[in-house]
């Protein structure tokens, strides 16, 4: 029962999706804590952070296009924000909001738990937020000849110099054995939801491929990566790890890995 104690978390994004809702309210549920989450878009980001804090909501997930927009809306960055200027959950507290980077956390934990190692050139697609934690977490894993692939030349280029990257605006002949897609290409209700991020050629070629989307699960670069028998990382698997990341730091609780595989599989189900 949702009471006048119940404590709120939500997420912000651009399309927002039921995932999230699903994932929290299920380990909520499993655990008996007094929490309720949902999913808000905006048109006004620093009226919804100026939201969270006055209304006392305890946690918000950021998704794209806000990852960056609201670190000036904060109190305080933590390390895993502040080191690559990129924002995924805020955790308010009495009125403080402290910024935090779960994606970070959730790809160098499934590059590991796949077994990719850094064997051949590693190419991140994207220049935002999301790339950014991608490109932290696999500099500090270990991948060294990286490439960073966005149209946008400033940003592809800051992000590029800030790791120790090369940039390039297009693969072109490029054969990366690792290949990141963190654009929105592939999201499920966006523009470019039926199409690659890159030419087939290039996929087939790669060893390995992490998806950020999450929705749908089944890309058409996760479909194709499967196909030519790729190691797949799908969006899916980053939305769930971060996500009880995030879970931690609004409740205080860890669930178990079990507990999170459960939570992943109710929040992809078909709702109604």
């Amino acid at each position: 029962m949702i009471s006048k104690d119940t404590q709120l978390c939500i997420s912000l994004s651009g399309r927002p999706s039921n995932l999230g809702t699903r994932f929290h309210n299920f380990l909520y549920a499993e655990l008996g804590l007094d929490y309720v989450y949902k999913a808000f878009t905006t048109n006004d980001v620093a009226a919804a952070v100026g939201g969270i804090r006055a209304l006392g909501i305890r946690g918000a997930g950021i998704s794209m296009p806000f990852k960056e927009a609201v670190i000036p809306l904060v109190d305080e960055l933590q390390p895993s924000a502040a080191a690559i200027r990129s924002v995924n959950t805020i955790v308010n507290t009495d009125g403080h909001l402290l910024a935090c980077n779960t994606d970070y956390l959730a790809v160098a934990g499934l590059i590991a738990s796949h077994g990719i190692t850094p064997a051949g050139t590693t190419a991140v697609l994207g220049s935002g937020g999301m790339a950014k934690a991608c490109v932290a977490a696999l500099r500090d894993s270990g991948f060294g000849d990286l490439l960073v692939v966005a149209r946008n030349e400033a940003a592809g280029r800051a992000l590029a110099q800030a790791y120790g990257a090369r940039w390039l605006p297009a693969l072109g002949e490029q054969r990366p054995a690792l290949l990141v897609n963190a654009t929105p290409v592939g999201m499920a209700g966006g523009p470019a939801a039926d199409e690659l991020p890159v030419a087939p050629e290039v996929v087939q070629a790669a060893a390995a491929v992490l998806e950020v989307v999450a929705v749908p699960e089944d890309t058409p670069l996760v479909r194709l990566a499967r196909r030519t028998g790729a190691e797949v990382v799908t969006g899916t698997e980053v939305a769930a790890l971060q996500a009880a990341e995030q879970f931690s730091l609004y409740t205080g609780v860890r669930p178990t890995a079990d507990q999170v595989r459960r939570a992943g599989e109710f929040s992809r189900l078909p709702v109604g």
